[in-house]
């Protein structure tokens, strides 16, 4: 099976939303005959993973079963979703060690910033001990979404220092970086003790149009992209910004073991089963020559 020429960390990809990937049996199959080694599956990894694992994949990662709720206002919503998300990785324990993908998305998007950070402390404070028992990290993933916490080395930075448990980690995905223009090799050296998961997802800039457009109000007239905006588009690996082999040179030298996952967000590859497995297939060709 497939795996990076620099570290030979196994390459797999994050299953989507599509009708064709809604069929796990046959998702498995495609990518084990496509030569990934790794499947990244949602929120039902106490269903869907041992279907991954009997196939001789590995699991990438398995989605957190509740983000919003633990950043609620509501003290008593936030102990409910703990308990929730700590049953849930008691039931996948019996995987193995896993990784639980998460974004800090909070319910209440127009708080202060540092209000929802305390909530966001107190609920991640309260799993850790679980994730610990377990074998379990947590791998966030800075997406910039309404009101998101750790997107930012700032915002990451923050929560390690208030959360030290060394079941919080990092899913190292550069495409949210570059779009907001930080460096992410700069952010992988400081992070890369961290980092337990990366996804395979690029990120293309358009200098010609970000003159025309700055970075903070969309054109009034001017065209978009898909998966991104007048002035940036998410890519499959290679089709951006980001020095991969450098990047996996860094991880090799702090001890990463994880996985690579291609995370398909790019409008040259989405909406149909073709492109999309086209997508995922050339995305794995390239980080194979990384």
């Amino acid at each position: 099976m497939a795996g990076t020429r620099t570290g030979g960390f196994p390459i797999g990809f994050r299953r989507g939303w599509s009708d064709w990937q809604k069929d796990l049996s046959a998702v498995v199959k495609w990518a084990k005959d496509s030569g990934f080694g790794a499947l990244d599956v949602g929120g039902d990894g106490d269903k869907s993973g041992k279907a991954v694992v009997d196939a001789g994949l590995r699991i990438g990662s398995v989605d957190l079963l509740d983000w919003g709720g633990m950043i609620s206002p509501d003290a008593g919503k936030r102990k409910a979703t703990v308990e929730k998300n700590s049953e849930y990785v008691k039931k996948c324990a019996p995987l193995g060690p896993a990784n639980y993908f998460a974004v800090m998305l909070p319910e209440k998007a127009d708080l202060k910033r540092a209000e929802n950070h305390k909530f966001m402390v107190d609920s991640f404070s309260a799993l850790a001990p679980v994730m610990e028992a377990n074998k379990a990290k947590l791998v966030v993933e800075g997406w910039p979404g309404p009101g998101a916490l750790c997107c930012t080395p700032e915002g990451f930075r923050s929560f390690f220092r208030d959360v030290p448990s060394k079941a919080m980690g990092v899913n190292f995905d550069p495409s949210h970086l570059i779009r907001m223009g930080i460096d992410p090799m700069r952010f992988l050296a400081e992070f890369r003790d961290r980092v337990f998961h990366v996804h395979g997802k690029d990120t293309e800039l358009f200098a010609d149009a970000l003159q025309e457009y700055g970075h903070e109000l969309p054109p009034t007239f001017g065209p978009g992209h898909g998966f991104g905006s007048a002035v940036w588009r998410y890519t499959i690996p290679g089709h951006g910004q980001m020095p991969w082999i450098e990047a996996f040179k860094m991880l090799k030298d702090a001890g990463y073991k994880g996985c690579v996952s291609v995370e398909l967000e790019d409008e040259n590859f989405n909406g149909t089963e073709a492109g999309e497995k086209l997508g995922l297939t050339l995305g794995l060709k390239y980080l194979e020559g990384c």
